[in-house]
């Protein structure tokens, strides 16, 4: 089944990818994933993948592949600190991966449901810290999540982003690289 929800107003459907910023600097929690956030590339530091029904998402974090609701059709990373590992950071906007694709209705409400399935089939499964190997399923982390999910479909999400510092890091699925590599929606 196909969910639809708003945050902030931006429309998701089941699928889609929600990005965010790392950190909030009106709680020391936020400070310090801010800090973690400037170390990767671009203004996006980390996604989730909207699965429905209501705010219900699926992410890899510091606890491994969880799930958490989004309250209210607004993004409040404190009232969900717990069940996310204390992952703090601010809403950015909405990627859709499937969008202007050309699908039949038929074709995108199964690639949909797939993605929700693949990506709940992964709950419990330990955050990757080996950002390199985006192709392993033993443990995720953010982006990598969406990556395998879309992949099984022939939706590449690493668009080859690199750090120029850092050889190989063009096999690391960046967050940035979801949002400017799809139709995207961004919060006011």
């Amino acid at each position: 089944m196909i969910y639809h929800y708003q945050i902030h107003g931006i429309p998701v459907q089941t699928g889609d990818i929600i990005c965010t910023s790392d950190g909030k600097d009106d709680i020391l929690p936020g400070q310090f994933w801010r800090f973690l956030g400037r170390l990767l590339p671009g203004e996006i530091d980390h996604i989730v993948i909207y699965i429905g029904p209501g705010g219900r998402c699926v992410e890899a974090g510091g606890r491994g592949v969880v799930t958490f609701e989004i309250p209210d059709n607004c993004w409040q990373c404190e009232a969900v600190l717990n069940e996310r590992g204390w992952l703090v950071d601010s809403f950015y906007g909405v990627a859709y991966p499937l969008k202007d694709r050309g699908l039949s209705s038929y074709e995108e409400i199964s690639i949909r449901e797939d993605i929700a399935a693949y990506c709940l089939a992964q709950l419990g499964k330990p955050y990757n810290l080996n950002f390199l190997n985006a192709e392993g399923e033993d443990a995720f982390y953010c982006s990598q999540l969406a990556y395998k999910a879309y992949q099984r479909h022939g939706i590449n999400l690493n668009t080859g982003l690199a750090m120029s510092h850092l050889p190989g890091s063009d096999q690391i699925v960046y967050p940035q690289e979801i949002w400017n590599g799809f139709p995207h929606q961004q919060a006011e």
